[in-house]
């Protein structure tokens, strides 16, 4: 039978370091999410979460077993797949890594620089600039944040900020999000906002989620929650056996 799971890892373990210094950070990992999942991570600081996503996000090259991202394999894979990996995939971390020197606006536009919208055969070169201009609108109005278009970050609030990079993520249409402590720097109420806009506008575009959070407020949201400790991944269960 096909394996229709979106990620699936099969005994990756990774390493920091050389020669004497050399640490194993993971540790025998397996993991399938399957499309449209909404599966959150939780586990201690330094248990390798961060580590994790990085390796399924493309940002680090996976060095041992098989990490397979919308179809491809990941392990061992050249830069120019990596790179195409990643055009198909939303990032939002703890820190919303906005450009202070550019607008709410011109922020979510560089997302439509960098990814390709792979379903409707759109890529940069073929967008006009009032297109993506456009599209950008259209984003953070569906964030709430249709009258801050022009705003720069520092007249944002955290909230407004955070809201400007899940407009940023989501905007190219990806395959994932993947999300590092989301609400970390939120209060209660503005985290819990932000995850629920995530969990919606996903929902409408049938991408996957994986979010990484110490927040325990907002587990509700996940269709599983998994567990990670010490390198390893300790549980992996249904959400309504899990809370």
């Amino acid at each position: 039978m096909k394996n229709k799971s979106i990620i699936s890892i099969q005994n990756v373990n990774h390493f920091f370091g050389k020669g004497s210094l050399r640490k194993q950070i993971l540790f025998n990992i397996n993991l399938d999410i399957n499309p449209g999942e909404i599966v959150i991570m939780t586990g201690p600081s330094g248990s390798g979460k961060t580590t994790l996503l990085s390796l399924i996000g493309g940002l680090r090259s996976c060095q041992y077993g098989s990490l397979k991202v919308i179809g491809q394999e990941l392990c061992n894979a050249e830069q120019n797949q990596l790179i195409k990996t990643r055009r198909q995939i939303g990032y939002i971390f703890q820190a919303h890594n906005l450009l202070e020197s550019l607008t709410a606006r011109q922020n979510v536009e560089m997302s439509l620089e960098l990814h390709v919208d792979s379903e409707r055969l759109v890529d940069r070169h073929r967008l006009s600039w009032k297109a993506k201009r456009a599209k950008a609108v259209r984003m953070l109005e569906a964030v709430g944040l249709g009258n801050r278009v022009d705003y720069y970050p520092e007249n944002l609030s955290n909230g407004q900020k955070q809201r400007v990079a899940i407009a940023r993520a989501l905007v190219a249409n990806p395959k994932i999000v993947l999300a590092d402590e989301p609400t970390a720097s939120l209060d209660k109420k503005s985290g819990r906002d932000v995850v629920e806009l995530m969990q919606s506008l996903a929902k409408e575009q049938g991408c996957t989620i994986l979010l990484v959070t110490h927040d325990n407020r907002i587990l509700d949201i996940a269709l599983r929650v998994i567990h990670m400790e010490d390198g390893y991944l300790l549980v992996n269960t249904e959400k309504d056996k899990s809370l």
